[in-house]
């Protein structure tokens, strides 16, 4: 990061906006709540916070070679070529830093999926596959800027992906597919069109930004930005004792989230929680379930407390509530603390 120009602004010290933090860490952790739909107005820090994750992101291992840097702890997962070294023994692992792939507006089907050498399939009976969007993104974050602007199809593309964590490529009858697992990240402003229902009910979660009121925290907002334009690698630098132990807390949740419990009285307060707010289907339960326990292990606790689903559910659940005609859906952050303490206590 020699060049200013490639250093992002840090994200523990951006300030505000809670709630976008929370849950861009909690999908970190957990990849499998699924994802995070920022909508705010323009100039929200949407996209700056996205970007400067890639400083707190964990390392991970890869197989060396791999063009999906396939992940040797997770074998249920490899491409087939990773399957096949493991098999025979031939492989050698290393470290990698995970990181933030964005997402082109004007990308096509094919930059996105990736593509199939037809004529070297023809002319030696072999697949011939280049990679695209998705092979970059498997075990890293994709974000998608304003992707209320993408075809719906295409949308649909990358959350069928990131659901199966599989893209499948098919091509005048000849198919292929490679791992696609990673954290999808889509930031839009309202103000320039909305989402089908249908395909903002996949984003495990989704949060509404707005600009700060209050007259303390924009002065900060604006010291910050300045003294970053002023000299960023001293104020990068400035903060690096933080960031390294945000990444150190972000591992270490990780580390402890299978040892979270989840005891029934909290699987019946969350499913009591979806049938009151009326959601369909259960992409919100398991969403809630996955990020209570990543939020107990973020805060480094292996049980889940009332505390960890009343700060997590509200991301989960307003995007999904139904609304009459020209009317907004209402969320009261009381109504859900009363549920819960009925069935969890305080």
């Amino acid at each position: 990061m020699s060049e200013k120009n490639d250093l992002q602004f840090p994200f523990v010290r951006i300030v505000g906006q809670d709630e976008m933090k929370r849950a861009l860490l909690l999908n970190i952790i957990d990849p499998g709540i699924g994802g995070v739909l920022l909508r705010g107005e323009k100039g929200t820090a949407k996209s700056t916070t996205v970007r400067s994750l890639t400083q707190i992101l964990p390392e991970v291992p890869y197989i060396e070679g791999c063009q999906f840097h396939c992940n040797p702890e997770t074998p249920r997962y490899l491409c087939d070529d990773c399957k096949e070294r493991m098999r025979n023994g031939g492989y050698k692992t290393s470290m990698r830093g995970m990181r933030v792939v964005e997402l082109p507006l004007n990308a096509t089907e094919d930059r996105i999926s990736g593509s199939l050498d037809i004529e070297h399939v023809l002319r030696t009976g072999e697949r011939k596959y280049e990679g695209g969007v998705l092979a970059q993104a498997n075990g890293n974050l994709l974000y998608v800027d304003e992707v209320n602007l993408l075809d719906d199809h295409i949308v649909d593309l990358l959350l069928d992906s990131a659901a199966m964590g599989r893209n499948f490529v098919e091509r005048e009858g000849i198919s292929f597919s490679h791992p696609a697992r990673f954290v999808l990240i889509g930031s839009m402003n309202p103000e320039e069109g909305t989402l089908r229902p249908q395909l903002m009910d996949r984003f495990g979660m989704c949060v509404d930004i707005k600009s700060e009121v209050n007259p303390d925290t924009r002065v900060e907002v604006i010291k910050r930005r300045l003294a970053f334009d002023a000299d960023p690698e001293t104020f990068v630098s400035e903060c690096e004792a933080d960031t390294n132990a945000l990444r150190d807390r972000i591992e270490r949740a990780k580390e402890l989230l299978p040892k979270v419990s989840m005891s029934d009285k909290v699987l019946t307060a969350i499913a009591m929680v979806s049938i009151h707010y009326k959601m369909e289907g259960h992409r919100a339960d398991l969403a809630m379930i996955r990020a209570a326990k990543a939020n107990a292990a973020l805060e480094g606790r292996t049980e889940i407390t009332l505390q960890d689903i009343s700060t997590t559910a509200p991301l989960i659940l307003r995007h999904r509530m139904k609304a009459g005609p020209f009317e907004e859906a209402q969320f009261k952050q009381n109504e859900l603390d009363s549920i819960l303490r009925g069935y969890i206590g305080s």
